[in-house]
């Protein structure tokens, strides 16, 4: 008897992440620098920390509500509206452990067995594996030909080819891999396709406050009765670890969400809730020297592989670059990519992993020190020269 064959079928349709596995791999190999790691290599601000060390000597030990403590919610709500213009009460704030759990709780709360999600390409891989665990169908659109966004004609041409079945349109910005980002016009002009139409709209926005040249814009001001909104503290405040995300839609959908989240998680933990209220109430900008060191590794980094004939779009958000391969190396990013980290000692993840219209990319992740982007960029530099001197 073998019990594997009898659990959920859909998980045979979900891959364990290659990224994870990678990034594994890079942390095994001797000598290797990392870029592959998607989280901020800064300490969580001290005046978050002595939060969190209060609420542990005030014996805050115990289970908070279901969607929040209210004052978190409170904090949450005047950050969002102060900040972005958002307008979302407590009531229509759900906090959830870290925005992966927010994104599962939507894509299980929203469909019903066989319906798609639209999610543009290349994208972080945990939405088609949610979809999937949902009984849901992905329908990827790859957007490689559209400077890695999605358009008003892309979106209508996909809503005309996939018929009334779809029912969630899922948006990243800024966008991981790529760190493309968009305007309010441009989300405005893809609210105009959806509006009014039975598809919610699920905005990632956790990289909210690492946006470099402009303002964030968000859907969420434009469509609010369709959007959920998924942000967090865990890039604003390198607060990865404490696992504190925010949900946000409106009072009535907010509600049947907090169904799935109360039956799989109960609660975030009070502790780690009390320091994303000091957060968000005493630490708006905290994000603002991490953002301006992030800005440097990334004109660094840029520099360095477009003088070596890597393309892409200049990152306007995140902390990723996301690059084409020249076209006088190997196209297989995979076998590039190993290749790159065995011999090289740099690792950057395949783009391939990340949908289609990743193939024959790579995404480096500056989320690391500053010493280390140099030194990678030095081994890269290298690398390259010596493939380039065998052919």
């Amino acid at each position: 008897m073998n019990l594997v064959d009898h659990m959920n079928q859909k998980l045979k349709l979900v891959k364990p992440s290659p990224i994870l596995s990678f990034s594994v791999l890079a942390d095994q190999t001797p000598g290797a620098v990392n870029f592959t790691v998607g989280e901020p290599d800064f300490a969580t601000p001290e005046h978050v920390k002595e939060a969190a060390i209060t609420s542990i000597q005030a014996n805050r030990s115990h289970y908070a509500p279901s969607n929040g403590i209210s004052e978190l919610k409170e904090a949450a709500s005047n950050f969002l509206k102060q900040k972005y213009d958002q307008d979302y009460s407590p009531e229509e704030i759900i906090v959830t452990c870290g925005a992966s759990e927010a994104i599962y709780t939507i894509i299980l709360s929203v469909l019903n067995a066989g319906e798609k999600v639209l999610i543009p390409t290349p994208c972080f891989p945990l939405y088609i594996a949610d979809t999937m665990i949902a009984g849901g169908q992905p329908v990827l659109i790859d957007t490689s030909a559209t400077d890695f966004k999605l358009t008003p004609d892309l979106l209508q041409e996909t809503l005309d080819r996939e018929s009334d079945s779809v029912r969630l349109l899922v948006l990243n910005y800024p966008v991981n891999p790529t760190g493309v980002t968009y305007s309010q016009e441009e989300l405005n002009a893809l609210a105009d396709v959806v509006r009014g139409r039975d598809i919610f709209l699920m905005c990632d926005e956790i990289y909210s406050e690492l946006n470099y040249d402009q303002k964030h814009a968000s859907l969420a001001k434009t469509l609010p009765e369709q959007t959920i909104l998924v942000t967090g503290v865990s890039k604003s405040h390198a607060m990865t670890g404490w696992r504190i995300g925010l949900l946000c839609a409106p009072k009535a959908i907010t509600q049947e969400l907090g169904k799935i989240h109360q039956f799989t998680i109960t609660t975030a933990a009070t502790v780690t809730q009390d320091a994303a209220r000091e957060a968000l109430e005493n630490g708006p900008d905290d994000c603002q020297p991490m953002k301006a060191e992030y800005q440097k590794r990334r004109d660094y980094i840029m520099q360095v592989l477009t003088n070596l004939g890597f393309t892409g779009p200049q990152p306007r958000g995140a902390f990723y670059i996301f690059t084409q391969i020249p076209q006088d190396l190997n196209q297989d990013d995979v076998a590039f990519a190993q290749d790159l980290l065995q011999e090289g000692k740099v690792a950057a993840v395949p783009g391939s992993y990340f949908g289609p219209g990743g193939e024959g990319c790579l995404r480096f992740s500056y989320a690391t020190s500053q010493d280390n982007v140099e030194r990678g960029m030095k081994l890269l530099q290298e690398y390259v020269q010596k493939q380039r001197a065998a052919q």
